[in-house]
C-alpha cells in the first residue's frame, strides 16, 4: 500500500456489516484494527504492514504539516523548559531511621529515588531512572516501593508505552537487582511486614488486572502462590496496605460496585477474607484504625456523596456497619487518610475542595480552607501511623503548587516546598476566575478561567477551551506551567467542570452518564456558547481540548456544534464507542458497561450509544482544524479508534481544513514518557493551536 504525501492519505474502503437488536451498521474501516493486537501491545513491529503503512502516511502527512512551525515550537519548548526547575526533588518523607525522597536532575528526563538519614545526611541513590532509560525508544518507571526492613526495594517498569509492568526486586545495599522477575503486572506490589513476600497484580492475555499473586523472595514467578482470581470479566482488582500497616487488602471494583478482603499482613499465607459481599451500585473502600476496628468509606444506604463507617476488624460484614461520619447531600468525601489517633479527609462543595481533621478520641473535627475564587487541593499521609502530621499540597491556575505539612493538634502548618518557576512568574500578572454558565436545561456548570491582565476581553481573544466530563472524574483548578505559554499569547485558558465529573458530588456524575450522557457535551457547548456570549472570546475563536474521554468530548461536540469551534485538539480519543461496548475482548470492554450500558445485551444502550458515538455521527458539513494523537501500544484507548475516526472525517467532511492524525509508534496512552519528550508533545499541540489561530507572538 502506497499513500501520496502531497495531499491527505485516504484509508481504503472495507466495508463490515454487523447487526444488533435488528439495527444493521456499516463499517468501512475495521480493518485498521489489528486481529493480533493483543500481540501487537508487547511487539509493536508485529503490527499488519498495511495498517503500518497508513499510520505512517498519517503521521508523514501531520509532519509536513507541522514544518512551518518547528522555530515555534522549539520556542515553546524552551519556554515550557525554562519554567520547569530542571533538579527538583520532592520532599522527603519519614520511614523509621531513614528520610525517603524523589529527585530530577538537571538534563533528566525520569526520577531518581533517594534516602538520607534522619538528619538529612549520608544520602544513598537507591534506583537511576535515567541510566535505567538509556538506549530505550521509551521507558516509564512504575512502583517502587521498600521493603519494612529498609533492606529490599520493589520497582517496575514499562518499556512498551502498553502498561504492561515488569517487576524487580532491588537490593538496596549493594544496588544489585535479585534474579526474581515477575512480568505482565500493573506495576506495583504490596510487601509483606516481614519482608519475605509481596503481593501482585497480573493481568491476563486480555490486559485485565484480575489475578492476585504472592511473590515470594527468591523463588521463581512460576511458583508464586495464586491469592485471588476475579472471575467477572467486567471488574478489575488491585492490593494496598492499611495505612495501620496491619492488613494487605484487595480491593474488587467496576464503575459503581466494589468489594473487598483482608489478608494479615503478619500472617501473608492466610486467605482472603471478606470485608462485605459486592452489591450493584454500592461502593466501599477499608483502612484500618489500628484499635479492633476498620473504618470504611462507601455510598452504602443512599449515601450518594459518601459517608464513613466503622466495623470490627473480627466481624466486618455490612450488618455491623455504624455510621462514623454521616452522609450530607452535596458534600463529597474522598482522600481519606488515616493516623492512630486522627482522620483526615478532603471533601469537595459546589466545586471547590476543603481538608477536614477529625481527632478519634472526642470526634472534634475542624478544617482547612483557603480563599482563592478556585483551588485545587491534595492531601497525603505517609509512610508513618503514629504521628500527628499530614502532608497537603495548595495550588491555583494563579498559584504554584504549595507543600504543607500541617500538625493536626497545633494546627500549625509549615511550608515545607515552594514550587519554582526558574524563568520567573509572578502570579499578579495572571487572573482567575470561576464563572456558572447555564446549560440547556437551565443547571449551572461552573467554568475555571485564567488569563493575563492584559488580555483584551471585547471577545477577540482565542480561548481553549478543556474538559472531561467522565467516570466521576473532577478536574481541578491548579497550577500548570505549559499552559502559561498559550495564556501569555493572548489565549484565555477555561476549564469546564461538566456533567459526567463529580465537582458537585454523585449526581452531577450520574447526570452526565448513560442515558444522560448528552448533558455532558452539552453543558461543554454551553460553557463554550457563554464565553462568547461574555466577551471572554467569539464563536470560531474556541479551540477545544480533551484526552481519552474526554477525546470522545471533542468528537461528539464537533458534530453537534462545529460552527462554535475555531480548531480541536483530540489526544488519545475515546471516538470508536459502539463499536468498542459491542467487543467484550477488548481490555477495558466488560469494566465499562455500568459506565456507557451494554450494547450487546440491551438495544436501548445500543441505541443510546449510537445517537452519540463521535465515529457514527459524523456528517456532511463542515468541520474546524482538527488534531488528533493515538499511541500504537496504548491498552486504554486503542490506536485504531482515532485512525477509524480520522479516516471517517476525511471521507465525509466538506470543508478544506487540516485534519492530522499523529500516532506515537513507540508509546501508549500516556505519550512520550520523559519529563522533557512530553513537553515537546505539547508544544506541538500548542503550536497547532497558535497556528489555527493566527497568534505569532506574545502579548
Amino acid at each position: 500500500m502506497s499513500f501520496e504525501l502531497t495531499k491527505p492519505p485516504q484509508a481504503e474502503k472495507k466495508p463490515n456489516k454487523t447487526a444488533y437488536h435488528g439495527i444493521t451498521r456499516t463499517e468501512n474501516y475495521a480493518w485498521l484494527r489489528a486481529e493480533n493486537w493483543q500481540e501487537v501491545m508487547r511487539e509493536p513491529e508485529k503490527l499488519d504492514d498495511d495498517i503500518r503503512a497508513y499510520l505512517e502516511a498519517e503521521n508523514a502527512y501531520t509532519d509536513a504539516y507541522f514544518e512551518g512551525t518547528k522555530e515555534l515550537q522549539s520556542t515553546l519548548f524552551e519556554e515550557m523548559k525554562a519554567r520547569i526547575k530542571e533538579d527538583d526533588s520532592s520532599v522527603p518523607a519519614l520511614d523509621g531511621p531513614y528520610l525517603y525522597a524523589m529527585r530530577y536532575v538537571t538534563g533528566g528526563q525520569h526520577p531518581h529515588f533517594y534516602r538520607t538519614d534522619k538528619q538529612g545526611k549520608n544520602e544513598e541513590v537507591l534506583l537511576d531512572g535515567d541510566i535505567l532509560a538509556d538506549g530505550k525508544a521509551y521507558f516509564r518507571l512504575g512502583g517502587f516501593s521498600h521493603s519494612d526492613d529498609h533492606k529490599l526495594a520493589l520497582w517496575s517498569y514499562d518499556d512498551k508505552g502498553s502498561e504492561y509492568f515488569t517487576l524487580k526486586i532491588r537490593d538496596l545495599k549493594t544496588g544489585i537487582e535479585l534474579d526474581d522477575t515477575i512480568n505482565e503486572t500493573t506495576g506495583g506490589g504490596i510487601w509483606d511486614n516481614a519482608s519475605t513476600c509481596f503481593f501482585y497484580v497480573k493481568q491476563d492475555e486480555n490486559h485485565r488486572p484480575s489475578k492476585v499473586f504472592r511473590h515470594v523472595i527468591g523463588t521463581p514467578q512460576s511458583e508464586d502462590t495464586l491469592v485471588y482470581e476475579e472471575k467477572d470479566p467486567g471488574f478489575f482488582v488491585g492490593v494496598s496496605k492499611t495505612s495501620s500497616d496491619n492488613f494487605i487488602t484487595i480491593d474488587c471494583h467496576d464503575h459503581q460496585t466494589s468489594e473487598s478482603y483482608l489478608i494479615d499482613a503478619n500472617n501473608p499465607t492466610e486467605a482472603p477474607r471478606l470485608i462485605a459481599k459486592r452489591a450493584v451500585e454500592v461502593e466501599y473502600s477499608v483502612d484500618d484504625l489500628g484499635n479492633g476496628n476498620l473504618i470504611i468509606s462507601t455510598n452504602a444506604d443512599g449515601a450518594a456523596d459518601f459517608k464513613l463507617v466503622t466495623a470490627p476488624v473480627k466481624n466486618p460484614s455490612r450488618e455491623n456497619w455504624v455510621d462514623f461520619e454521616p452522609h450530607e447531600e452535596g458534600r463529597l468525601l474522598k482522600g481519606l487518610e488515616v493516623f492512630k489517633n486522627h482522620i483526615a479527609w478532603l471533601e469537595v462543595r459546589n466545586a471547590l475542595p476543603r481538608i477536614v481533621i477529625k481527632r478519634l478520641s472526642d470526634g472534634e473535627s475542624h478544617t482547612i480552607a483557603f480563599d482563592e475564587e478556585a483551588y485545587s487541593l491534595g492531601l497525603s499521609g505517609g509512610y508513618e501511623f503514629d504521628t500527628t502530621t499530614i502532608r497537603f499540597s495548595y495550588s491555583s491556575m494563579t498559584t504554584p503548587a504549595q507543600t504543607y505539612d500541617y500538625d493536626m493538634e497545633t494546627r500549625q502548618r509549615t511550608l515545607r516546598k515552594e514550587q519554582e518557576v526558574p524563568s520567573g512568574h509572578n502570579p499578579s500578572d495572571y487572573v482567575t476566575r470561576r464563572l456558572q454558565a447555564p446549560s440547556h436545561d437551565g443547571v449551572e456548570v461552573p467554568v475555571t478561567l485564567l488569563y493575563h491582565k492584559d488580555t483584551r476581553l471585547d471577545g477577540s481573544a482565542p480561548l481553549l477551551l478543556y474538559g472531561y466530563g467522565s467516570y466521576g472524574m473532577s478536574m481541578p483548578a491548579s497550577f500548570s506551567t505549559t499552559r502559561l505559554c498559550l495564556v501569555d499569547r493572548g489565549f484565555v485558558y477555561a476549564i469546564a467542570h461538566i456533567r459526567g465529573g463529580m465537582e458537585k458530588g454523585d449526581n452531577w456524575y450520574k447526570q452526565g452518564k448513560r442515558e444522560k450522557k448528552v448533558n455532558t457535551f452539552k453543558d461543554f457547548i454551553a460553557a463554550g456558547e457563554f464565553l462568547a456570549q461574555e466577551n471572554f472570546t467569539s464563536h470560531g475563536k474556541i479551540v477545544s481540548h480533551g484526552g481519552s474521554a474526554g477525546g470522545m468530548l471533542m468528537g461528539a461536540t464537533l458534530n453537534m456544534a462545529p460552527s462554535l469551534f475555531g480548531g480541536s485538539i483530540a489526544s488519545v480519543p475515546f471516538v470508536d464507542v459502539l463499536t468498542t461496548m459491542l467487543d467484550d475482548s477488548l481490555p477495558l470492554t466488560p469494566p465499562e458497561w455500568p459506565e456507557w450500558g451494554n450494547p450487546i445485551t440491551s438495544k436501548q444502550d445500543y441505541e443510546t450509544i449510537a445517537a452519540y458515538s463521535p465515529i457514527d455521527n459524523v456528517s456532511a458539513q463542515d468541520y474546524p482544524p482538527i488534531l488528533v494523537i493515538g499511541g500504537l501500544t496504548d491498552p486504554r484507548v486503542t490506536y485504531w479508534e482515532p485512525a477509524k475516526w480520522v479516516a471517517t472525517l476525511r471521507d465525509k467532511k466538506t470543508d478544506t481544513n487540516p485534519l492530522l492524525l499523529k500516532t506515537h509508534m513507540t508509546s501508549g496512552h500516556s505519550g512520550a514518557s520523559g519529563r522533557f519528550d512530553s513537553l515537546k508533545e505539547t508544544a506541538q499541540e500548542y503550536a497547532f493551536a497558535l497556528k489555527i489561530t493566527n497568534i505569532d507572538k506574545p502579548l
